[in-house]
C-alpha cells in the first residue's frame, strides 16, 4: 500500500491557484454567510474585501475597522467555509512589526493569504481621490513584504503586493519599478490597480512584466472588458472584489423601502429568501446531527403524533373556518396550548394529523399531515397517516386535550412498552372507559396495573376513562404498528377508533400499561366546555 496521502492546506490552494496556468477568479465575500454562498456558487478562493468587510461593519473603508476587528470576521468567514481566502489586508494595518503579527494571526485563523497595498496608514479607498493619496516608500513597504514573509509558518501562506502607482497617478515606469522591488522582497504575486473604464494601463503592465510572478486584478472600473482579454494577457488571477455586498445592499434597500411604504410582508415573501433556506446556509441540519449524537448521549429522541381531524360535533359555531384544535381558550388554540406543553417536557417533533379546516393549522414546529377521507373515516384511518411518523419512542394523543403538565411528564416517567393514560376519578362521560387489572389505591408508589378492555360507547362501569393520551416505545410501537396494519385490513377497519386497537393489543396478549391520574385534565368537546376549558387554563381548575 502506498502512503497515505494528506489533503492540501488552504494555503497551497491558494498557492496553487496564484501559479495556475489558466485564469482563475476570486469572488468578494465580507462575513459567514457570504463566504458560504461563494463556496456553494462553485469559485475555488474567496477575496476578504476590506471594502465590503467596513460596509457591513457600517464604517468607512478607512482603517476604522480595527485590525483586529478585521480578522474577527475573516475567522468567521474561515470557519463557515472550506475555501481559501486572501485577505484584503489593506497597508497592513500599520509597520512592519504590525504585519508580522497579523500574518501570524490569519495563519491561526485558517486564512490562506493577506494581500497588502503601498499605501500610508491609515489607508483611504483607492477610487476616492486615489491620485491625492501619498505612496509608501519602496525600501519601507518591501521591509514590510519581508516582515511578512519571514513571519509565516506555512511555506504556502500567500503575501500579495499590491502596487497603487497607477491610482496614486504614476505612470508605467514606477508601477514597473514598485513592482519588481516587491517581487524581490518575497511577494508571491503582484496585484496591479487601475481606475481607468479600460484595461490600458494593466495590459501595458503586464506586457512589460512578462510573467516574472503571478499577477492579480481587480476590474471593478474596467468590467466591461471580455474577460478572454485578460486570458490573453497572461493574468494569473481576477478579483470581483466588491459584488456581493453591492447586491446585497441594493436588495436591502428596495425590500426596506417596499415595506415601510406598503406596510405589509405580502409583496416581498415571494422575492426573498425563504427563512429556512438562511437555515440551511447557517448549517442547521448539522446541529441537529450533533444535537443528537452529544446532546441525547445515545437516548432515543420523544416524537408525538396528535389526532386533530374532527370539527367538533358540538361546536359548530365557532369551527366554521377552523377544526376544533385551533379554537382559542384563553387566547391561545387548544393545539398551540398542546405543542407547547410537549416541548416543555422535551418532545419537540410533533406531527399534527388534520382532516377539516386542515390548511388552518398554520404552526410554527409542527408537521401537517392530512386525512383526505376524515369525513367517512376514523381515528385509525388519521393515525395510518403519520405512520412514518410514529417514532421508536412516541407518543399518540388527541388535539383537544388539556392536561397539568406533571400527566405528561408521569407518563413519560412510566415503565412499559405500551402506556395508557386513565383517569380514576368518579363522573365523566361514559366514553372510553377503561376496565383495568385492578383499581386506581391512590398509594404513593406506582402500581403494576395492566388495561384489560377499553368500553364501548355509552358503556359505564370500570376503573375509569382513557383520556385519549398514550405512549408506545420499543416492542410497543411494533405492536401497535402491526395492529394498526391488522384492523385497516379489515372490512370498516377505517372507521376504527383508539381504544379499538388497544383493545386488540390487550387480545393478542401484548401488556398494556395503565398510568392512573385522578383528575387535573380536561377535552373540548362542546360550547359548554370552553368556559370551564378558560378556567382550567388559568388555573382554576
Amino acid at each position: 500500500m502506498g502512503e497515505p496521502t494528506t489533503a492540501p492546506t488552504r494555503a497551497a490552494r491558494l498557492r496553487a491557484l496564484l501559479a495556475s496556468s489558466r485564469l482563475e477568479f476570486l469572488m468578494e465575500a465580507h462575513n459567514g454567510l457570504s463566504a458560504r454562498i461563494v463556496e456553494e456558487a462553485g469559485f475555488a478562493g474567496i477575496w476578504a474585501s476590506g471594502l465590503a468587510i467596513s460596509a457591513q461593519l457600517g464604517v468607512r473603508d478607512s482603517n476604522e475597522a480595527s485590525w483586529s476587528q478585521v480578522v474577527e470576521v475573516v475567522e468567521f468567514m474561515a470557519d463557515a467555509t472550506t475555501l481559501p481566502i486572501l485577505l484584503d489586508g489593506d497597508t497592513g494595518y500599520g509597520n512592519f512589526n504590525n504585519m508580522r503579527r497579523l500574518v501570524r494571526k490569519l495563519e491561526q485563523r485558517g486564512v490562506a493569504g493577506v494581500c497588502i497595498e503601498d499605501k500610508l496608514f491609515p489607508k483611504t479607498n483607492s477610487f476616492i481621490g486615489g491620485e491625492r493619496q501619498p505612496l509608501a516608500e519602496v525600501e519601507e513597504f518591501c521591509g514590510k513584504i519581508e516582515a511578512g514573509k519571514d513571519s509565516q509558518r506555512d511555506p504556502d501562506f500567500c503575501v500579495v503586493a499590491r502596487c497603487e502607482a497607477f491610482i496614486a497617478g504614476w505612470g508605467l515606469e514606477e508601477a514597473l519599478r514598485r513592482a519588481t522591488a516587491y517581487h524581490q522582497a518575497g511577494a508571491d504575486a503582484i496585484l496591479i490597480h487601475s481606475r481607468l473604464s479600460t484595461p490600458d494601463e494593466i495590459l501595458a503592465f503586464t506586457r512589460e512584466w512578462a510573467n516574472r510572478c503571478p499577477v492579480v486584478i481587480v476590474p471593478t472600473k474596467y468590467y466591461s472588458t471580455p474577460t478572454e482579454v485578460f486570458r490573453r494577457a497572461g493574468i494569473s488571477v481576477v478579483i470581483w472584489a466588491n459584488h456581493l455586498v453591492r447586491a446585497a445592499t441594493a436588495a436591502m434597500q428596495s425590500v426596506a423601502r417596499e415595506i415601510h411604504t406598503d406596510e405589509t410582508l405580502m409583496n416581498v415573501e415571494d422575492r426573498i429568501a425563504p427563512v429556512k433556506e438562511i437555515f440551511r446556509l447557517q448549517g442547521a441540519a448539522e446541529l441537529k446531527e450533533a444535537e443528537a449524537r452529544y446532546l441525547d448521549h445515545g437516548r432515543t429522541p420523544i416524537s408525538a403524533v396528535v389526532l386533530a381531524a374532527t370539527r367538533g360535533a358540538g361546536l359548530e359555531s365557532v369551527t366554521e373556518d377552523r377544526p376544533k384544535v385551533m379554537v382559542e381558550v384563553a387566547g391561545r388554540p387548544l393545539l398551540r396550548r398542546l405543542v407547547d406543553e410537549l416541548k416543555g417536557q422535551g418532545v419537540h417533533t410533533t406531527t399534527v394529523v388534520a382532516g377539516y379546516r386542515a390548511e388552518a393549522i398554520d404552526l410554527p414546529g409542527v408537521e401537517v399531515r392530512v386525512n383526505r377521507d376524515h369525513a367517512t373515516t376514523g381515528e385509525l384511518a388519521s393515525l395510518a397517516c403519520a405512520r412514518e411518523q410514529i417514532g421508536e419512542d412516541a407518543v399518540i394523543l388527541y388535539g383537544d386535550l388539556l392536561f397539568r403538565s406533571y400527566i405528561l411528564r408521569d407518563l413519560l416517567d412510566a415503565e412499559g412498552e405500551v402506556v395508557v393514560v386513565v383517569d380514576s376519578a368518579p363522573g365523566g362521560p361514559a366514553r372510553d372507559r377503561a376496565f383495568c387489572s385492578v383499581p386506581d389505591d391512590r398509594a404513593l408508589f406506582r402500581q403494576e396495573v395492566r388495561l384489560a378492555r377499553i368500553g364501548g360507547d355509552g358503556e359505564g362501569g370500570g376503573q375509569g376513562r382513557w383520556i385519549g393520551m398514550l405512549r408506545v416505545r420499543g416492542a410497543g410501537r411494533e405492536w401497535l404498528l402491526e395492529g394498526l396494519d391488522t384492523l385497516l385490513a379489515q372490512t370498516g377497519g377505517k372507521r376504527l377508533a383508539m381504544g379499538d386497537l388497544l383493545n386488540h393489543l390487550v387480545a393478542a396478549g401484548y401488556p398494556v400499561a395503565v398510568h392512573y391520574i385522578h383528575g387535573h385534565w380536561l377535552d373540548v368537546n362542546q360550547l359548554e366546555d370552553l368556559p370551564r376549558a378558560g378556567d382550567f387554563a388559568h388555573g382554576k381548575g
